[in-house]
């Protein structure tokens, strides 16, 4: 059996090499949303928004529109498409550290505006294309740039919990925390995905899929053991759960 016969490449993402380092999950998230898009029949329809981090490379892969926005301001940027083109299919893709620090009072109130469009969040508790420092994710403990020591709380706080905080709100539709660290998450997240997307084209609302990540440069382990962290020790601090669905309501 050949290697196109075992896997098709979905066509909404370019057959070019990665830039992403070893063991990054950006790279299996790509693949499942061009996945979803491709099932849906949605790629000449989509536009996707990618700020600045490492998720802004993305416009490299994905075979469809992106607009690059600013660090940060992905939900305004795709709150000005959605609202000025309803009929195309929209979703913000953003880090940690773009999402949950400088741009945390744009996803909160796009969240509550119900805003029709998709945000996929990228956990993986740390700044990646800026040189590892700290995030509002980051676990405590963990040892950054900026937290040579590990984080400690006393100074620095706690890990901001995303879908807890979206959960207050009384606007989203699907809200739901998955990962990438085995086979077994990889196909729910696809599920989580897709159905985000699905809810979005029916109109419903504001969805929002947080999906725990690895970057195994900054957290200074080998791929495999990056992933077994985020099994052990960093879904202990951010469950995977799904923390709303009222889209089949």
């Amino acid at each position: 059996m050949s290697n196109k016969e075992i896997y098709t490449k979905p066509a909404a993402i370019k057959d070019i090499q990665t830039h992403y380092c070893p063991g990054c999950g950006h790279g299996i998230v790509h693949k499942l949303i061009a996945e979803a898009i491709d099932e849906l029949g949605v790629r000449e329809d989509t536009i996707a928004v990618a700020p600045v981090g490492c998720s802004v490379i993305a416009y490299e892969y994905f075979d469809f529109d992106m607009s690059e926005a600013a660090h940060g301001r992905a939900p305004a940027v795709a709150t000005g498409i959605k609202r000025a083109c309803p009929d195309k299919f929209v979703f913000a893709y953003q880090g940690d550290g773009d999402l949950a620090s400088i741009g945390m009072g744009e996803i909160i109130h796009a969240a509550n505006r119900g805003e029709n469009y998709t945000t996929i969040f990228i956990n993986n508790t740390i700044y990646g294309m800026t040189g590892g420092q700290m995030a509002p994710t980051t676990l405590i403990g963990q040892k950054t740039a900026t937290t040579m020591d590990g984080r400690n709380q006393a100074t620095t706080g706690n890990p901001i919990r995303m879908c807890e905080i979206m959960n207050v709100l009384d606007a989203p539709v699907l809200i739901q925390r998955t990962s990438v660290h085995n086979p077994a998450n990889v196909i729910k997240t696809k599920r989580a995905i897709k159905k985000a997307f699905e809810y979005q084209l029916a109109g419903k609302g504001f969805t929002f899929v947080e999906v725990l990540s690895t970057c195994p440069t900054y957290w200074k382990m080998s791929p495999k053991a990056a992933m077994d962290h985020i099994g052990s020790v960093v879904k202990e601090v951010y469950p995977i759960d799904t923390f709303r669905d009222i889209g089949e309501a």
